[in-house]
């Protein structure tokens, strides 16, 4: 009889060793007793062990596994022969597990297709994004300022000067987070190609020098995701835009429509009016229709009044092009326009990735399927980022690229997204962190909840702007905060407060007596707080 022992890391109860046994004794001709104490299996069998099938067992219940005192290559990249890791993909989600792992020991090979490495943030999303809305909000501000004694005067804005600043900065912060990454780890080595598996094991990636084959331990699938485009006729024929030609367009339209009312297609339609252009939004229901509804209604308020046309419930049937213009048949008019600007939202990168081959689980839509480990139903092949069914944002992949390294290497590590936050960069901004009312209440939890205005923020009346609102959501029985939804300037830098009160469990009482600076925005939070038992246009300035 033929015996093994596996070191198994990541236990933390008598209850974890079990499940690992009853994963090794599912597997034909096994017979396997697990220590929580000693951290180790012993697997006997009367006929061959097939060590690879034994380890990948035990990591399937999301543990680390090792052979013990073995000549063969640790799988934990800690032996004499490193961990090797194929990572497909280049963004924040590759590259924050890229990091993880060689620090961990392992061998790590970056694959990418594209002409330049960094992914969707860097290079098309986060970084120039919100550069040109810095720049939109300076020309606004010259314009429609709200200080007595300050002229107001339209800029003459030239976008050209705009967008060469904008991308020498997202060049800059390409090589500087990216790049300069590959040149101080030399156990990085990227590769050039587009890849596909063959088996679950090998990836065959084409690139400039032709074809080659890739065979991993362990396997990352980071590729991203790309705008969708809807099913409209005429659309794909014409020469519209998705947020990557908007982001680097050098002439500013002079009356852009947005087919969309997401967070893409907002950020971008008021930056285009702030800088000048007539904006038209088609929006298929509302503005951000996932939000809290008065959310939407409040930031389509802001959009109409500061001159863009908002058609709600409206979709084109047909889209044609003459040569210079645009012309978009809706149900009851034609709109013109001399540029299009489509954003309904993103869809995976996996197409091409051949994931049958591999056996890789996915959504209707092609999203990887990964648990709060980031293993998708192949266990040593785990997905980061937008091609999974994870939300988009940069920072959600940056963190299930680390905690996915983490399992890759024999740890332990999973993502918690019960109090994520997110940030809507519209002029005021949209932020929210875990439930809305209609969440919390279709989930069965009894709720209270209080909206604060913000002319009761004392900053807000300095600043002679109170549009929007502070809204908290809490458990009734408990009086724990469960969802904040804000719409204010600054309401990026508000959330992340309430996100910290929502991960601590903290009660409304609780963040009513915490000590907020004075003339903050973020103290709206508080004053939103002490709403549940006072009347705070009752009370004086910073009442504690």
């Amino acid at each position: 009889m033929r015996q093994i022992q596996i070191d198994i890391s990541g236990m933390t109860c008598d209850h974890c060793a079990q499940s690992a046994q009853a994963a090794l004794n599912a597997l034909p001709g096994v017979s396997a007793e697990v220590s929580f104490a000693d951290a180790r299996a012993i697997v006997r069998s009367s006929g061959e062990l097939d060590t690879r099938q034994l380890l990948d067992a035990v990591e399937a219940k999301g543990y680390g596994a090792r052979l013990h005192d073995q000549d063969e290559p640790s799988r934990t990249g800690k032996g004499d022969a490193p961990l090797r890791i194929a990572i497909v993909g280049t963004g924040s989600g590759a590259f924050a597990a890229a990091i993880r792992a060689v620090e961990e020991g392992a061998e790590v090979t970056l694959i990418e297709g594209g002409e330049v490495i960094g992914g969707t943030c860097v290079n098309v999303g986060c970084v120039p994004s919100k550069i040109m809305i810095r720049a939109a909000h300076i020309a606004h501000l010259q314009a429609h300022h709200n200080i007595d004694g300050i002229p107001r005067q339209r800029p003459v804005v030239d976008r050209a000067a705009q967008v060469h600043q904008q991308q020498a900065r997202v060049a800059e912060l390409r090589h500087a987070k990216y790049e300069s990454i590959l040149e101080t780890h030399p156990g990085i080595r990227l590769l050039r190609g587009w890849a596909r598996f063959a088996d679950d094991r090998t990836l065959i990636v084409d690139g400039p020098d032709g074809e080659q084959r890739v065979e991993a331990d362990r396997i990352l699938l980071a590729t991203g995701a790309s705008p969708s485009i809807p099913d409209i006729p005429g659309l794909a024929e014409s020469p519209y835009w998705t947020s990557t030609e908007a982001l680097v367009a050098e002439r500013l339209p002079e009356h852009l429509v947005v087919i969309g009312a997401s967070v893409v297609a907002l950020e971008l339609a008021q930056a285009f009016l702030h800088l000048g252009s007539r904006v038209t939004v088609l929006a298929r229901s509302t503005f951000l229709s996932k939000e809290d509804p008065a959310i939407g209604e409040a930031l389509a308020a802001v959009f109409e009044q500061e001159g863009a046309e908002v058609l709600l419930h409206t979709a084109p049937e047909s889209v044609s092009h003459d040569g210079s213009r645009f012309h978009l048949r809706c149900a009851d008019a034609v709109i013109d326009c001399d540029r299009l600007l489509v954003a309904t939202g993103r869809h995976p990168n996996t197409a091409a990735l051949a994931l049958d081959k591999a056996g890789v689980a996915t959504a209707a839509d092609g999203a990887i399927l990964v648990d709060d480990h980031m293993r998708t139903s192949v266990p040593h092949i785990y997905a980061a980022g937008d091609c999974t069914d994870q939300p988009q944002y940069v920072y959600v992949a940056a963190a299930a690229g680390t905690r996915a390294a983490i399992n890759m290497t024999g740890g332990d590590a999973a993502l918690d997204l019960s109090a994520m936050p997110a940030v809507v960069f519209t002029e005021p901004a949209v932020a929210s962190v875990g439930l809305t009312e209609a969440q919390a209440q279709a989930a069965g939890i009894a709720t209270d909840s209080r909206s604060l205005d913000l002319e009761n923020v004392p900053r807000a009346l300095a600043n002679f702007d109170t549009r929007g609102f502070i809204k908290l959501v809490i458990e009734k029985e408990s009086g724990r905060l469960i969802g904040a939804q804000v719409l204010a300037a600054e309401g990026g830098e508000i959330i992340q407060s309430a996100a910290l009160a929502i991960r601590n469990r903290m009660t409304v009482t609780d963040l009513a007596d915490q000590l907020f600076p004075y003339l903050t925005m973020v103290e709206g939070l508080k004053l939103c707080a002490q709403t549940f038992s006072k009347d705070v246009k009752r009370l004086s300035c910073c009442a504690g």
